[in-house]
């Protein structure tokens, strides 16, 4: 099986090339990527425990689903396509946030992303790929924020980057 390429991308987000994802996040090569945020009618979002066989970050919490765009997707096609691989369904979803993080792991992998935040609503519970998922659960942002204080090291290091990103994004809009 061909490896994955990932999306080289500059500050502006405009593809410079592509390069085969593991060799890019052993590199610390900015590329492009997404994160998915599916909430609940309770305003609950619903994170998934990642699967004990991942090469990174085995059993950690974070957010629905996150990967990388395939060249000539969009990142709405690439996050509903992702969704639908890891936790079994498809939903609306709409692109409300954009930054880049960099985001160094303990086995020297680098994720440099940049990061697409979609956001969807789904009202029933996921059908988990279990190669990719190994638990689900739904918390509010408020229960999260406060986990994440008090159990910092059971949450992937990008989700506690892009959660902040969004909680702010989300207090800046109220204003």
């Amino acid at each position: 099986m061909k490896e994955e390429q990932v999306i080289l991308v500059n500050k502006n987000d405009e593809q410079i090339g592509t390069m085969p994802k593991l060799e890019a996040h052993e590199k610390g090569v900015l590329h492009r990527a997404f994160s998915v945020f599916i909430f609940n009618d309770k305003n609950e979002l619903l994170l998934q425990q990642r699967a004990s066989c991942k090469y990174h970050s085995p059993l950690l919490w974070t957010n629905t689903c996150c990967s990388h765009q395939r060249v000539g997707e969009t990142n709405i096609e690439a996050g509903r396509r992702r969704l639908y691989e890891e936790m079994g369904f498809v939903t609306e979803l709409k692109d409300v946030l954009s930054f880049i993080y960099k985001a160094p792991f303990d086995n020297g992998l680098t994720e440099h992303e940049f990061d697409h935040v979609l956001v969807g609503t789904y009202l029933e519970n996921p059908i988990l790929n279990t190669d990719e998922v190994n638990d689900y659960k739904w918390m509010t942002l408020e229960a999260i924020k406060q986990d994440m204080e008090l159990q910092p090291e059971i949450y992937t290091v990008w989700f506690k980057i892009i959660f902040n990103k969004y909680y702010s994004h989300l207090n800046e809009a109220k204003v």
